[in-house]
């Protein structure tokens, strides 16, 4: 097992190196569009750290170096910077709560469009795609997944989960008021439990960077649920305008437990419709 990166350095060492993140991160933004200048600096310093160990590179103007002049290295850079922390029906009460106090709302529209936003590798994507389906919604929900990372939409796309978080996916769903045997919404194999092709016609899987990419639709619902925490208060700022923007009238928009609207510009637009769960309505 690898030994912990030692973070101690003098106050120089400290200063020079935010010079070389920053211009790492310029670097990423000006030559692949990837914008991660306002995301908190003590994760992604952790992170670009993490890879400079990997790569025995001795200083981070070295990873620029191979950003910038080595053909397919970024994609290592980004794997590691991407957000991947996940599950199905993970925290089983939000879902809980949407199926019973938000789900009676959105029976009124004939076509329901739900955008997951910072979707990772999928599984809470196809846990709303089987809470609609067992609410009878399934036919008139469109659900778009979009995430900055190109191989968790790959990989969200196959729907295919490892079989050992079966036990924990499993509780999760009857935690959430799952009304069926959670098995009976995948096949398996000896390694991976394959939920495709589930609802495969209204689920549409798309690359969208929440730094630089503008609204694609409108939308019922959306969901952005423990990614805000990585951003700082300006980008935070930026993207709840963007969904305020994307949200029909009434919209529904879920965060994360440890997220809140309440204090950005564009909290004043939202009432909360249930505080607990980090579920706001638009006004």
């Amino acid at each position: 097992m690898e030994e912990p990166i030692d973070f101690t350095q003098s106050p120089y060492e400290d200063e020079l190196q935010d010079i070389e993140i920053n211009l790492l991160l310029e670097g990423l933004y000006q030559m692949y569009g990837f914008d991660f200048r306002h995301y908190v600096r003590s994760s992604l310093r952790r992170r670009v750290l993490n890879r400079m160990k990997a790569e025995k590179l001795p200083n981070v103007t070295a990873l620029l170096e191979k950003v910038l002049h080595e053909p397919g290295f970024v994609d290592r850079l980004l794997n590691d910077m991407s957000i991947r922390v996940t599950e199905m029906f993970r925290d089983p009460s939000f879902f809980h709560a949407f199926r019973n106090l938000v789900v009676p709302q959105l029976r009124q529209y004939p076509e329901i469009r739900i955008w997951h936003a910072g979707c990772a590798t999928g599984e809470e994507v196809y846990s709303m795609a089987i809470l609609m389906q067992e609410e009878g919604l399934a036919e008139r929900t469109k659900i778009y997944a979009t995430d900055m990372n190109e191989k968790a939409i790959e990989a969200a796309q196959k729907g295919a989960f490892p079989l050992k978080q079966m036990q924990c996916f499993t509780k999760n769903y009857l935690d959430s008021g799952g009304t069926k045997a959670f098995s009976e919404y995948y096949t398996t194999d000896h390694q991976y439990a394959y939920f495709q092709p589930l609802m495969k016609d209204n689920l549409m899987f798309a690359q969208h960077n929440l730094a630089t990419d503008g609204s694609f639709n409108e939308f019922h619902v959306i969901l952005c649920r423990n990614v805000m925490i990585y951003f700082d208060n300006k980008l935070q700022t930026q993207v709840h305008s963007l969904f305020h923007g994307s949200l029909v009238s009434g919209g529904y928009l879920g965060l994360g437990k440890k997220e809140s609207i309440l204090f950005v510009p564009e909290g004043v637009h939202y009432q909360e419709f249930v505080p607990l769960e980090r579920i706001y309505r638009k006004k």
